[in-house]
């Protein structure tokens, strides 16, 4: 998990200015458009495997549009800064805790920070009645987000048990994946992919996840982070060290287990499940696996051993069986195509509400907001056109329906202006 802020590029400010040749008196005005700020874009790539490199930088910003110039040449728009992030990334706003993305195959990409649009010169304000404005826009603000990415491994068979069962092992001999094996807790501290191949062009996805110990869905041990990964695999194979070389009891490992999935996500509990019995090469597995299946009857039960490979392929064939039959996990619905889209200054569109807070008067706005940000207030001709939009808009009215009077506060955004009447 990371937690990182992107920041899309500004839009560039338009530009006053006026066309000045010889011969051609009164030119009138060609100040050029700013141009578009750039997008903060995230884009998967099939190369990376973990979102280590968010530790390292966790800012990102694309570049500002450049501003107008003379002769209406329009401003260069930014270009988008690209990021990339592995298979199987989520994105969550930090704030609501909403989907933003589901990032899964080699190539998605989603925008998720747009940039602000230019700013319009004063060529764009000329009108009947002011055949010269004095004017320009300044560009408008780029989205800014802290968000959140999570990383869950796409597999379609999700490896599951305590640490030391062997599941490294399993894997390593199911696959040409090779994960590291030592005889020690939590060798295994993220994901290792295997792909395992039956023949006749059929083939499956294998996870060996890190292992889960009782308190995980507390957090203990690696917790939430190997619990995040089951939640993307279809079928489960909970391997057990029937041979109790720990010394601990077979049963009470499973329903460990099966409690520690269920207090992260009781659905769990619904994916098809089978017991991997390991190490059945060693003498003891065999009176412990009796043990096991006169307390759990109803499970599939498959006896391995994947130090000496007996057992796995039956296992293996019931596993295609079932991912036959299971259907894809349904993951979260993104949220952002949900967004509103950009500012347009076209004043019926917009919406607002007064609040009054004593003698302050506040116009909530968003649209208003974008205007006052956008607009510049030491240009004469600016001033000008926000009070006729304030006037179009039926805000003035407004006002004077809650009881401003001449000389009181406004506030608009981070704007405070007194009331003309």
């Amino acid at each position: 998990m990371a937690k990182i802020e992107v920041k899309a590029g500004n839009g560039g400010n338009g530009m006053v200015a006026y066309r000045r040749e010889k011969y051609v008196p009164m030119g009138g005005p060609a100040g050029g458009d700013g141009g578009r700020g750039g997008d903060v874009i995230f884009r998967v790539d099939e190369g990376l495997r973990t979102l280590m490199d968010f530790r390292y930088q966790r800012h990102f910003r694309a570049d500002h549009g450049e501003n107008g110039r003379i002769k209406n040449q329009h401003g260069a728009n930014a270009k988008d800064l690209y990021v990339k992030v592995p298979p199987g990334t989520i994105v969550r706003d930090e704030q609501t805790g909403a989907v933003l993305a589901d990032l899964t195959e080699p190539g998605q990409s989603v925008v998720l920070a747009r940039g602000g649009r230019g700013g319009k010169g004063n060529a764009h304000f000329a009108n009947a009645r002011n055949k010269a404005p004095d004017m320009a826009e300044r560009g408008e603000a780029g989205q800014c987000k802290m968000v959140i990415l999570e990383l869950r491994v796409l597999a379609d068979v999700g490896l599951i048990g305590f640490p030391s069962v062997g599941k490294s092992t399993f894997l390593s001999v199911i696959s040409a994946a090779t994960p590291k094996i030592s005889e020690y807790h939590f060798t295994t501290l993220s994901p290792n992919l295997g792909v395992v191949s039956l023949g006749d062009e059929r083939s499956f996805v294998v996870a060996d996840l890190p292992g889960l110990i009782e308190g995980a869905s507390e957090g203990l041990g690696l917790g939430l982070a190997f619990l995040r990964h089951v939640s993307r695999t279809r079928v489960l194979v909970h391997v057990i060290d029937m041979a109790a070389t720990e010394e601990r009891d077979p049963v009470e490992d499973f329903h460990v287990i099966q409690h520690e999935l269920a207090a992260y996500d009781e659905s769990l509990l619904q994916r098809p499940q089978l017991i991997a019995a390991n190490k059945m090469d060693v003498p003891a597995a065999a009176d412990n696996l009796a043990a096991f299946v006169r307390a759990l009857p109803d499970r599939e039960v498959f006896p391995i051993s994947a130090a000496t490979s007996s057992g796995i392929e039956d296992l293996l064939l019931r596993v295609e069986q079932l991912l036959q039959a299971t259907a894809p996990i349904a993951q979260p619905e993104a949220e952002i195509g949900a967004e509103v889209g950009q500012y347009r200054s076209r004043e019926k569109e917009i919406s607002f509400e007064i609040i009054r807070d004593n003698e302050l008067f506040i116009v909530d706005s968003t649209e208003l907001d974008k205007i006052v940000q956008m607009t510049n207030f030491d240009q004469y001709d600016g001033v000008k056109r926000f009070q006729r939009i304030m006037q179009r808009s039926g805000i003035d009215d407004a006002l004077r329906e809650h009881g401003a009077k001449n000389g009181d506060q406004i506030q608009v955004g981070d704007m405070v202006f007194d009331f003309v009447e």
